[in-house]
């Protein structure tokens, strides 16, 4: 049994998913100061493990397929390459770095099989 209904798997992704594209594109000045204390990569790998878990979540029984998960992982690793072009071409004060990509890539994968070892069995 689900503690929170199918919709609003949907907006916590959504949420995560605005947070992560303002958190990228923004002044790091504007950022917690906790943030900046953490590693760079750390926190692309644990923003993205939580974005795709959570999208795992909101599509529900589709993930259930593994055409669906791996549609939901792809989506979501192009959205963070396109984060990392828009820091590159619309600020100067952020660059796209590629291993921010990779790190993105990480938390993608543990997410998936996090959601395929644990969530999709309960």
């Amino acid at each position: 049994m689900n503690l929170l209904g199918h919709n609003n798997y949907f907006y916590i992704a959504l949420s995560l998913t605005i947070a992560i594209a303002i958190g990228s594109l923004i002044s790091p000045k504007i950022g917690l100061d906790i943030v900046m204390q953490i590693s760079d990569k750390i926190l692309h790998s644990g923003s993205y493990f939580l974005l795709t878990t959570s999208w795992l979540l909101a599509y529900g029984k589709k993930t259930m397929q593994l055409k669906s998960t791996m549609l939901v992982a792809s989506t979501i690793f192009i959205y963070g390459i396109i984060i990392e072009i828009l820091q590159g071409a619309l600020t100067d004060y952020r660059q796209a770095d590629l291993y921010d990509v990779f790190a993105n890539f990480s938390g993608i994968a543990v997410a998936i099989i996090f959601f395929v070892l644990v969530l999709k069995k309960n």
